[in-house]
């Protein structure tokens, strides 16, 4: 902890903060004290504990995935108040866990919106990599009800899963573009040059013309 809060930099603080993330260590340095630890389960348990940002990233960067329960995961993700925390725990504990699809299922249709951005994150990967079994219909559906209201991060996750649908399934992919171009989320959303804007149908396109 004493070598974290000695990391801690004012101005990757005031950059984290405009993301709503509350730490100022640079991360290149925080994954740098990660490989030098290397995989320690029961460190990165008390770290996680502290409650601390910086000391829960580095907590799941050192943890071994498969050693959580499913309720562990679940509380986890609960805690998990900051967008940096939830995204790295999603993509690099819980995606690599064995209980990645019965969380995907129990988070999906969470009260919470932030618990339920995580199921819809899970989901995405899911419509990508293994789409055997998804409702591919019912979750455009579901986008097409809710997206435009939804609150932040789940609006950004169900806009995800739009997009990816679009890409990944030729069937769907005009009823995907269609949504996209109704609904108008994230249309005017300002995107630096060289990236791909978030706006459905401009990253719909663009993926299928560089898988082409």
């Amino acid at each position: 902890m004493a070598e974290l809060a000695a990391l801690e930099d004012p101005k990757a603080r005031a950059v984290n903060e405009k993301h709503g993330d509350d730490h100022g260590v640079n991360l290149g340095k925080l994954r740098a004290i990660a490989k030098r630890l290397k995989t320690q389960q029961d460190l990165a348990v008390q770290l996680w504990a502290t409650g601390d940002t910086a000391a829960r990233l580095l907590a799941l960067l050192i943890c071994r995935p498969k050693a959580f329960t499913h309720d562990e995961l679940d509380a986890m993700l609960r805690q998990a108040d900051r967008p940096k925390v939830q995204d790295w725990l999603v993509n690099y504990v819980v995606k690599k866990s064995p209980h990645v699809e019965a969380l995907r299922v129990l988070w999906f249709g969470d009260a919470d919106p932030v618990v339920a951005s995580a199921g819809w994150a899970l989901t995405v990967d899911r419509v990508a990599k293994k789409p055997e079994g998804l409702d591919l219909d019912g979750l455009l559906d579901i986008v097409e009800k809710d997206m435009k209201d939804a609150p932040q991060r789940l609006q950004w996750a169900q806009n995800h899963c739009l997009a990816q649908i679009g890409i990944e399934h030729p069937s769907l992919r005009a009823r995907a573009l269609e949504i996209g171009e109704r609904l108008e989320v994230l249309k005017d959303y300002p995107t630096p040059p060289g990236c791909t804007s978030p706006f459905a149908p401009i990253w719909i396109n663009e993926m299928v013309k560089r898988k082409a």
